[in-house]
């Protein structure tokens, strides 16, 4: 009796999750927020598989200056529309996002350690638009824009803009110490 019980439940739940599904009743627009529970159930999810793949990651020093610079300026060219920037108003871009991405600059985000950061930056998040840099970006390019991330709460923005000076960035392909560097504007 015990197993028919068990069958029948099971069934009546795939019916339920087959209508609930099918009935469109979840609203995927990134305009309706998620239920507090759907949100939760998310972070927690999120904040585990971060976690468990970064574990074993060890960071580099982020200490160096060179690496900052070269951070903040592929922070100006390819993470500034989403995140903002010390002194920027927030773009079409950021106000579009759900869930809506961090402002590092005024938030503390010691919640992630450098190598939590630096997982999150290389393999992106699905459904939050945050894309896998590592598919076009060197590890060595990827802590860079870890050491500005980690650097980047509270900066004023003079500092920001003293940084990013010219506002050029790099790309995988380049020769990393001696690299040629592409104009903030060629659309990345």
């Amino acid at each position: 009796m015990k197993i028919k019980t068990g069958i029948v439940i099971a069934l009546l739940i795939a019916l339920a999750g087959s209508l609930f599904i099918g009935l469109g009743v979840f609203n995927i627009s990134a305009t309706e927020k998620h239920w507090p529970i759907t949100s939760g159930l998310i972070e927690l999810v999120r904040e585990r598989s971060i976690h468990m793949r970064s574990r074993d990651i060890k960071a580099p020093s982020l200490d160096n200056a060179e690496m900052l610079r070269k951070g903040a300026n592929n922070y100006a060219a390819m993470c500034a529309q989403c995140h903002l920037a010390p002194d920027m108003e927030p773009t079409e871009l950021n106000v579009g996002l759900y869930p809506q991405p961090p402002v590092f600059y005024e938030a503390d985000h010691s919640i992630h350690d450098p190598a939590a950061t630096f997982w999150t930056i290389k393999n992106g998040l699905k459904l939050t638009g945050m894309p896998a840099w590592g598919a076009s970006h060197t590890d060595q390019q990827i802590w860079e824009l870890v050491a500005f991330i980690s650097d980047l709460e509270g900066m004023s923005p003079q500092r920001y803009k003293d940084l990013v000076g010219e506002g050029e960035h790099s790309h995988a392909g380049e020769n990393t110490h001696e690299r040629d560097t592409i104009e903030h504007n060629d659309g990345h």
